[in-house]
């Protein structure tokens, strides 16, 4: 339930805001998240006036404003075509009018197509207060405690990276079952990303090339089991879709 409504015109106010020990505040984006029914008790700040919706390339990156939707990053100039695929696979048309990127990674489970792509991507974001540089990686596990009083306001991703994404689900829109984003830069890095189970993407590899790139990701799933699919299934489908990604990369 939200007991109090606040749309500031400033970051700074945004920030005073979400720093009070009292009641529960956060950021509120597109609303897809906090807007629903719920038992718990909290204030939003709306970052609607707060000019955090910008898309830029910025030399070798591409930096992408908290509250950018996800329809408007999906129809970005200059994405890999396995990012607008995990985007449409994150959430559907009208969904994806509302929801914000930095909201989406937040509000993530490992179900999310999203997140895995980016986990992948080695995306970088930064915190306010005191302009806080973390890895979504880092980030994921410990959101509740990082975000506390904090505020996403960017996101940037790499602009000279190749990345490949494959997922098995019981029905094309459902969310995956299993999935796998593997990035791949010019110097042969290689970082291999696996969702489908759990509360966040698991990073399986991040390696100097792609070799072990399969071992590695069905290793993440050693113990994937649960009411959608067991470990041993996530594992043989892993197999299938951490080549299917490599072989689209170049790599034979």
């Amino acid at each position: 339930m939200i007991l109090e409504y606040h749309r500031p015109d400033t970051l700074e106010a945004a920030l005073e805001l979400l720093a009070r020990p009292a009641p529960l505040t956060l950021p509120l984006g597109g609303g897809t998240v906090l807007n629903a029914p719920s038992d718990r008790q909290f204030a939003v700040v709306d970052l609607q006036k707060l000019d955090l919706a910008g898309f830029e390339r910025k030399g070798n990156q591409f930096v992408l404003g908290a509250t950018l939707t996800l329809q408007a990053l999906l129809e970005a100039e200059g994405l890999p075509g396995a990012l607008r695929e995990a985007i449409r696979h994150e959430a559907t048309y009208n969904t994806r009018q509302v929801a914000t990127v930095a909201g989406a990674l937040v509000a993530c489970d490992g179900r999310s197509p999203f997140a895995t792509a980016l986990l992948a991507l080695d995306a970088q974001l930064t915190l306010m207060p005191g302009e806080q540089e973390v890895g979504l990686g880092d980030l994921l596990p410990l959101r509740a405690e990082t975000l506390e009083h904090r505020l996403i306001t960017e996101i940037r991703l790499p602009t000279k990276v190749e990345l490949a994404y494959q997922y098995v689900a019981r029905a094309p829109a459902d969310l995956p079952i299993t999935c796998v984003a593997v990035a791949q830069w010019p110097s042969g890095r290689t970082r291999v990303a696996v969702g489908g189970y759990g509360e966040a993407p698991m990073m399986a590899m991040d390696g100097p090339e792609a070799d072990g790139a399969v071992t590695a990701a069905r290793n993440a799933y050693s113990h994937a089991g649960d009411a959608w699919a067991s470990a041993e299934y996530r594992q043989q489908s892993v197999d299938a879709l951490t080549r299917r990604c490599l072989e689209l990369l170049g790599n034979s």
